[in-house]
Order: structure tokens, then sequence, then C-alpha cells
């Protein structure tokens, strides 16, 4: 009996060990969900419906930080979901860091938040890999924003993932050539587990939840003032 009952400890202890996501993990899943709410739900500044009924995941990072003194560079953790048939029509979250230099002289530091969409199947493929290149890997440009997406150019239209930023509560499309995006394997784990896979966690083919996460997933969900037509 006291094999058994020290066993069951030892599995509960196992399952939610993987469970205490660190504050910074926290952080970034409670404000992913209202930066892409205000994106999604500003008809003439955010993104384009017809484009956001497209993409096939989106990917939050808040408070991406930019410093530059003689040599610049970007640095933030966010979170991507995925459609899917399952998990009321979006997957749940894994965890993402993005890099990026840049050369030059500048002087100051920001913080901006940043929402790219992958918008087909072919860019999340590459998104899962170890690492991949932005603008090298896999094509990127800085999304068009407004109602209808009309101003939209061809590259635009035909890239693998369309990049938007917030700056002081201004959102415009972003270049993010030359950055390297990648699974925060470290934080999946903490998340869901040491064996956990982005591609099984995404596809929906991996039954996973995260409760702190729910709140993210309703700005994913929920039908905005921009398709609804309401105001």
């Amino acid at each position: 009996m006291k094999k058994t009952v020290l066993a069951v400890a030892a599995m509960l202890v196992a399952s939610s060990a993987f469970a205490e996501l660190s504050k910074d993990e926290v952080k970034r899943l409670s404000e992913a969900g209202p930066i892409l709410a205000e994106l999604r739900d500003s008809p003439d500044k955010g993104i384009p419906t017809s484009l956001w009924e497209k993409a096939q995941c989106a990917v939050v990072i808040p408070g991406l930080k930019k410093a530059a003194f003689g040599v610049g560079g970007e640095y933030g953790s966010g979170v991507m979901s995925c459609r899917t048939t399952a998990h009321n029509g979006w997957s749940a979250p894994v965890f993402m860091q993005l890099a990026k230099g840049s050369l030059g002289f500048q002087i100051g530091a920001e913080e901006i938040d940043l929402v790219l969409l992958v918008m087909n199947r072919r860019g999340l493929d590459k998104l899962l890999q170890d690492k991949v290149s932005l603008g090298a890997d896999a094509s990127v440009a800085a999304g068009p924003v407004g109602r209808t997406g009309e101003a939209a150019t061809d590259a635009q239209l035909h890239a693998e993932m369309l990049a938007y930023s917030r700056t002081k509560g201004v959102f415009a499309g972003i270049d993010l050539s030359g950055g390297v995006l990648k699974p925060d394997k470290e934080a999946d784990a903490r998340a869901y587990g040491q064996n956990a896979n982005a591609r099984e966690i995404v596809t929906g083919n991996k039954t996973v939840h995260l409760a702190a996460a729910e709140p993210f997933l309703r700005s994913l969900r929920t039908e905005t003032r921009a398709t609804t037509g309401k105001k």
C-alpha cells in the first residue's frame, strides 16, 4: 500500500512539474491576447479581415526589445497558435523566440509589440524547424493595414509571413528580414513536459491544455468589429 501511495505521489509531482511556467512565460501569454485583440479590432489601422481569415498561424511577441548603441539588435519572446479542427479552431500555443541584429550608428532603446501572421502551411513547416532566418529561409513582408487590404502589394500577397508592429499605440508593418525565429524549447518543456513537440501541439495531433493560455486563445477565436461590421 505504501509503495502504491509513493508511486502515485511521484506521478503527481512529475505531471505538475512541467505545468509551472516562469513569470516571464505567464506574462507572454497574458499580454499576447490584448495585443492581438486590438490589432484585429481596428478596422482602419489593423489587420485586414481578408488576410486574417487566410492566416494559418499567429505569432505574438509582446515588448520586443530594441536597443542600439553603435550596433543595434532586437530580441523578444512570444507565443504561437495555429488553426486546427480541434480545440475550438486554434491550437494550444507554443512558445517562440525572435532575435535580429542590425548595424549602423543608432542611439536609443524602445520596445514594440509584434504580430506575425503565417499565411500558409509552407511557412509553418519552415517555422517548426530548429530555426528559420526570416527573408532568407522564409519570405516575410511588412503587413498591410486597413479594413480591406486593397493596398497590399504583390510581395505582401505572396509572402509566407506578414509582420505587424505596435509602437506607442500605432500599428504598422515592420521589416523583419534577417531575424531568426525559432521555438522556445525550454519554455515548451516547462509548459507541456520534456517530450513536448511543437509540431504535434500546433497541428492538434497532441491533446494538451494550458490554463494560462485561455485569454490568448479567446482573442483568436472571438469575432471582432472588423469581421462583424459592428461599431
